[in-house]
């Protein structure tokens, strides 16, 4: 294959792995209106770790499921409950697309955490970007009574704090553990932690929402498949930004789902986080193993 048919594949991979999640959330969404936010999490790491160990597996054996570094699998899979936990309970109330708009903050905190946690260096105008998408989210959140200033935006804001440690938590991992160990783990300790927190106040599950709760596994699984795809067929730069298609998807299924869309100012506070990480995703290729800017 030539260089722009990868670029072409990865992209198409990507765009499909965004709307898988996308998909994956809406069924959370409707699962929280019945479900307390543990046994959510419960049910998407149990949901999906068959199909995610079935891609192990076959793609690596057995062997591949070692696990190195247990202290970091055990952290990850704690981080991974509450930022689970913390998501499924905002998605209850909050909207998609706004509760993707105030997420999207994920990869500034991730270079932010990259500093103290990897020793990378970030320079003044990937901080000013930082700080700007920063301000964003308090567009988005903006505190009046018509805002979204409330523990649930709050709760977003735990869940992409906790997905960009664990994902400097990856970074650290892939050093010695396999992709698939990585992967199955995280499902497999976020399915039994969070089945025990949520054990005290099991709801016994409808049977009606069976079909929700395996297409959210199905989904989930999916879209952890054609994302590892994506990059590793693609450059990181190059896709990574179609991470923000999320928002489109968002949008399309408040609207058929729930009949909402959001308002003019979370449209603007979007649109500069969105600037924001476009901005650090453009420095960094620039910048590729020159000094930060």
């Amino acid at each position: 294959m030539t260089d722009r048919s990868h670029a072409t594949r990865a992209a198409l991979t990507m765009l499909a792995a965004v709307g898988l999640f996308a998909l994956m959330d809406a069924g959370l969404k409707l699962l929280s209106a019945h479900y307390p936010p543990f046994q959510v999490t419960a049910l998407r790491g149990a949901a999906s770790l068959p199909f995610v160990l079935a891609w192990a597996l076959w793609s690596g054996g057995a062997r591949v499921l070692r696990p190195v570094r247990w202290s970091l699998h055990l952290l990850r899979g704690a981080i991974g409950i509450g930022m689970m936990a913390a998501f499924a309970y905002a998605i209850r109330t909050l909207p998609l697309s706004t509760t993707y708009a105030i997420f999207f903050v994920a990869p500034l905190l991730i270079t932010a955490l990259s500093v103290p946690f990897l020793g990378e260096k970030v320079g003044p105008r990937r901080w000013i970007a930082i700080v700007v998408g920063l301000l964003g989210v308090l567009v988005v959140l903006r505190p009046t009574g018509e805002g979204v200033f409330s523990l649930a935006g709050v709760a977003v804001l735990a869940a992409a704090l906790g997905y960009a440690i664990s994902a400097i938590t990856v970074r650290v991992l892939a050093r010695t553990d396999s992709t698939q160990s990585i992967t199955v783990w995280l499902l497999a300790l976020m399915a039994l932690g969070a089945g025990a927190l949520a054990w005290p106040d099991w709801v016994p599950l409808r049977a009606r929402d069976a079909w929700i709760i395996a297409g959210v596994g199905l989904a989930g699984a999916l879209g952890q498949y054609a994302i590892t795809e994506a990059f590793r067929i693609g450059e990181a730069s190059l896709i990574a930004p179609l991470e923000y298609s999320a928002l489109v998807w968002g949008v399309l299924l408040d609207l058929t789902l729930w009949g909402v869309l959001p308002d003019g100012v979370t449209w603007i506070g979007a649109a500069i986080i969105v600037g924001s990480g476009l901005y650090l995703l453009r420095r960094e290729r620039a910048h590729a193993g020159d000094t930060p800017p």
